[in-house]
Order: structure tokens, then C-alpha cells, then sequence
């Protein structure tokens, strides 16, 4: 089964989204999968120092402050349900991610568990410690520690190496019609959209396998 995660490291419910999926994947150890993460850019004209979290969500939202702090705290207890820490006050900027989808995109290239380890290793910087994604130093500090060659993953954020890949990548996924993420395709046909409970994505994926 190959599921593709199109999805932002600056997105909370693509975090939710990706711990309820393996929940539900864990619970499935028969099904042979083949997970492949998609680059999504939630603010693609997002300037490289950011913007204040709270402006921002408001401008593009027209969110009041009561809505935002009881999204923010619906969002924190999902992530403690599902073993992932959203740290109070620890996002407080939102940042550019492209550079973040080249590095994503290098890591798939080198097998293995790679590609996943660095999405949750980026996923944490942000979220738990509120790290910026756009940071060269972040950035190699999460490759580092999934195992990565620190020295190949300077190589990249120092060159404009992978911008045409990703670039196409994130317009195919928005000509399929995804305009917000996280966004789970299965065998490039079935859409789960959405921060679903595990639940949810068992019932679907069993329901996908065993229909062939």
C-alpha cells in the first residue's frame, strides 16, 4: 500500500495527522506500506523572519483571540493523546518551510527510515521547542540527529539543489485538488483528509486493503 502525506512542518494538525496514522499502522502490522511525504507550503510568500503567530493567524483567518487559545488548547491535548508535546507559548512565530521540503525531499533519496525520522525530528524543533524551520542551523541539527550526513545536508541548503523538485511536487498535489493538509492519498487514489483519530485511519486502510 503506498500513502503519500502531503503536509507543512509548520502545520499542527499534520502532526496529529501523521502520530494518528501510525497508531493506526501499528495496529495493522500485516499491511506492507510504502510512506512517502509530500511538500506543502501552508505560506509560500512568507518572508524568511517570519511573522508573529498571532497577527498572522489572524489576518489569514480572521481568528479572535479566544478562538485561537481554544484551537491551540484542543490541538495540545490531541498531541499529548496521541505521545506528541505541543509546547505553550513555544510557537510563537510562523516561518517559511521551503528550504525545510528540499531537505525532506534529499532525505527520501537516502532510504530507509529517513524521510520520517527528519519530518517528526522537524515536527518536535518546532512545535515542542520552538525552533524555526527556515533555520539552516535547525535544520541540520535535525538531520544530524536522525543519522543523516550533516555535511551532505549543508551541501543542499547551501545550493538551490532540489527547488525545481519540489516546486513541481507541491503543484502536482495542489492540480490534484489539495488545498489544505494534511492530506493522506492512498494508492494515489483515496483521500483521507484531515487531523484524524486513529480510528479512523484503521477503518479506512483496512477497508482500502481489503478491497484490493
Amino acid at each position: 500500500m503506498r500513502i503519500d502525506f502531503v503536509s507543512d512542518v509548520s502545520c499542527p494538525w499534520c502532526a496529529i495527522g501523521l502520530k494518528s496514522l501510525e497508531q493506526a499502522l501499528a495496529r495493522m502490522p500485516e499491511l506492507q506500506v510504502d510512506l512517502h511525504f509530500q511538500p506543502f507550503e501552508l505560506n509560500p510568500q512568507m518572508a524568511a523572519e517570519g511573522e508573529e503567530i498571532n497577527a498572522h493567524l489572524a489576518r489569514k483567518y480572521g481568528a479572535a483571540p479566544v478562538q485561537l487559545a481554544q484551537t491551540r488548547e484542543t490541538i495540545r491535548q490531541r498531541g499529548a493523546e496521541l505521545g506528541f508535546t505541543f509546547t505553550k507559548g513555544a510557537r510563537d512565530r510562523i516561518y517559511n518551510t521551503f528550504d525545510a521540503h528540499r531537505l525532506l525531499h534529499w532525505a527520501e533519496l537516502q532510504g530507509g527510515h529517513f524521510q520520517r525520522d527528519l519530518k517528526l525530528a522537524l515536527l518536535k524543533a518546532y512545535f515542542t521547542e520552538g525552533q524555526n524551520p527556515s533555520s539552516h542551523e535547525v535544520l541540520l541539527k535535525a538531520a544530524g540527529e536522525v543519522g543523516l550526513d550533516a555535511q551532505a545536508a549543508a551541501s543542499v541548503l547551501s545550493t538551490n539543489q532540489f527547488e525545481e523538485e519540489v516546486r513541481q511536487a507541491e503543484s502536482f498535489w495542489q492540480a490534484q485538488g489539495i488545498q489544505s493538509v494534511p492530506a493522506i492519498v492512498i494508492n494515489q487514489r483515496h483521500l483521507i483528509s484531515g487531523g484524524q483519530p486513529p480510528e479512523v485511519f484503521e477503518q479506512a486502510l483496512r477497508q482500502i486493503a481489503a478491497a484490493g
